[in-house]
């Protein structure tokens, strides 16, 4: 048998030292995708809030896991991993029923509240930008799923919004790479050389 292929596989990597809690890739995420009020694919969590020098801040989705829990308890199977690591899902196979939401243990899965009564409606989540199983870059593709930045070969919008990039995105290697870089470089000034005219 032949050597498998090597395949990408996205991650998210937020950098604690970094994130200064402007919410700058919610807003940016919510916009982009045309996110229901009440749903949110991305937050902001902060620990040790108030406390002085013990302040971190961390932006949050779904972490696109290679085991992923929703997968494994969704009784319709309307998630699907793709070869690069997206965790993605079908809104018409899901019927709502909220167990992806308690297997999560990220709080990714997120339900919009619908009638007087507050009923559940299909579950949605951060796709990454990668949009679902629709026709690429169609407009049911968007209505559902918003925007699909990863077909035109750009960042997730969160990503590419956030002002002191400490939202990193991208081939899991390779985000390792630069927080290391950023780890080994730290208190040293600007370790790169300049560029311009």
């Amino acid at each position: 048998m032949g050597k498998q292929p090597e395949f990408s596989r996205m991650k998210f990597y937020c950098d604690e030292n970094l994130c200064i809690d402007c919410n700058g890739c919610v807003v940016a995420c919510k916009e982009a995708h045309e996110v229901p009020v009440g749903v949110n694919r991305r937050k902001v969590v902060t620990v040790n809030e108030g406390v002085v020098g013990k302040e971190i801040s961390v932006s949050m989705a779904c972490m696109h896991c290679s085991d992923a829990p929703c997968q494994q308890v969704c009784p319709t199977d309307c998630f699907y991993i793709r070869t690069d690591g997206i965790v993605l899902h079908d809104k018409d196979v899901c019927i709502g029923c909220g167990y992806c939401l308690f297997a999560c243990p990220f709080g990714a899965p997120q339900f919009p509240k619908d009638g007087a009564f507050g009923t559940k409606g299909k579950m949605d989540k951060c796709t990454m930008c990668a949009g679902g199983p629709e026709e690429t870059n169609s407009s049911e593709e968007f209505h559902k799923y918003g925007q699909n930045r990863i077909s035109e070969g750009k960042v997730p919008m969160c990503a590419s919004m956030c002002s002191t990039k400490a939202l990193l995105v991208g081939d899991a290697d390779e985000v390792a790479l630069i927080k290391t870089y950023r780890a080994t470089h730290k208190g040293k000034g600007i370790a790169t050389e300049s560029y311009g005219w």
